[in-house]
């Protein structure tokens, strides 16, 4: 589970490293209204990305956090994910 984050939106890809593919992805680019670039849409994003790995038989993931320090929008979708039932 990658995470980017820029200064206007927000990203999560679930890639397998083995495959070099990926197998799924959501951003706040059609999920959220322009703008919404805060801790609420944060924790939209982290559930619905929980969402569509669990569609596709994703459970465990490797958390990847680009870099970012583990608080505000980042933690926020991590929380977000582990409570819609992926593991971390």
């Amino acid at each position: 589970m990658s995470v980017c984050i820029t200064g206007k939106h927000m990203y999560v890809q679930f890639i397998d490293d083995i495959k070099n593919e990926t197998l799924g992805a959501v951003s706040t680019l059609k999920q959220t209204p322009s703008g919404s670039n805060n801790v609420a849409a944060a924790e939209v994003l982290g559930k619905r990305a929980a969402e569509v790995a669990l569609e596709k038989g994703i459970v465990n993931v490797v958390f990847d956090r680009g870099g970012n320090i583990y608080k505000g929008r980042v933690k926020a979708i991590a929380e977000a994910a582990r409570i819609t039932g992926l593991k971390l």
